[in-house]
């Protein structure tokens, strides 16, 4: 009877690990935002549903329209937790949040006319250091 108990637990000691990684894996591509695209979002050149208005290339781009206009309109501080919030909503957008803390911090001395010193007075550590960096790269 040892035998086989060390044998059952040398077998459960291969296989279980396997397991475990196995269907956290497949959990994890179950979760809502890593949703997959549909039949009914995909669209092909030649499906007809194609729409012809002009609009944003990608959610990043419609994310940065919509943050440089909450800089011009109210203030850059504004911006950074809108940013914040859309990235919370759309982790898929996580990748993209440098760029776009940059653009803030671009627009804000542009707004500011070239005041770095009152553009970095709205830094707060969104993305590290990218809104910084983009004031300071604007400032130049």
């Amino acid at each position: 009877m040892n035998s086989a108990a060390r044998h059952i637990g040398r077998t459960l000691a291969l296989v279980l690990p396997v397991v475990l990684v196995l269907s956290g894996t497949l959990a994890v591509t179950r979760v809502p935002w890593a949703s997959t695209a549909t039949d009914s979002q995909v669209l092909t050149a030649s499906s007809g549903k194609a729409s012809t208005k002009a609009g944003p290339s990608s959610p990043e781009d419609a994310v940065r329209k919509q943050l440089l206009i909450d800089v011009q309109r109210q203030d850059p501080g504004v911006a950074l937790t809108h940013l914040q919030e859309a990235i919370a909503k759309r982790p898929s957008l996580a990748r993209h949040c440098a760029f776009l803390a940059r653009q803030i911090g671009r627009a804000a001395v542009a707004k500011y006319g070239g005041a770095a010193h009152r553009a970095q007075a709205y830094s707060r550590p969104v993305c590290d250091t990218s809104y910084a960096s983009g004031v300071a790269a604007a400032a130049q």
